[in-house]
Formats: structure tokens, sequence, C-alpha cells
């Protein structure tokens, strides 16, 4: 199953660790506890629009660009879970 809050989060951590900056920086800067954007990152929390452009901007990664990414890493893994389960039904057959 696909879970679109581990995307956006493994997205997130992504370019945060692209920039090289530490959670730590990025929560103070996006005024977010540093727990809670370490939960958005694992994909345990769902950040809210308002906090999750608060980390973009944070980040100085436009939202759309966030979101969009994380659309073409969800059509992906739903292409693969296509795949996968029409190769188990041959097999099975």
């Amino acid at each position: 199953m696909i879970v679109v809050r581990q995307i956006i989060g493994a997205e997130l951590r992504r370019r945060r660790q692209d920039q090289g900056r530490t959670l730590r920086e990025v929560s103070s800067d996006a005024k977010v506890s540093l727990g809670y954007l370490s939960e958005v990152e694992r994909g345990q929390k769902e950040a809210s629009s308002e906090l999750l452009s608060a980390i973009c901007g944070a980040l100085s990664a436009p939202l759309s660009d966030v979101l969009a990414a994380a659309s073409k890493e969800a059509a992906f893994q739903e292409a693969l879970a296509s795949r996968t389960s029409r190769a188990a039904h041959i097999l099975a057959a």
C-alpha cells in the first residue's frame, strides 16, 4: 500500500540532506519542533498544509516542487505494484 505521508517525508528528508542541513536547523527555521519534523520525515506524522508550507519555506523548496516529486514517486510505486500484482496473478493461474 502506498502511503503518501511516507513519500512526502522521504522527499523532505532528501532535500534537507542534499542541503547538508540538520533537523535542528530546519525545525528552527520552520518554527516546528524537532521531534515533529523528525516524525514527518519518517512518515509517522502527516503534516498539515500549513506545516508542510513552513517546512518547504525553511528548505527554500517550492511546495509545488515537493508535491510534484512526491506525485512522481507515488506513480512509480503504483506502476510497480500493478506489475507485481499482475505477475503474481499470472503465476498463480
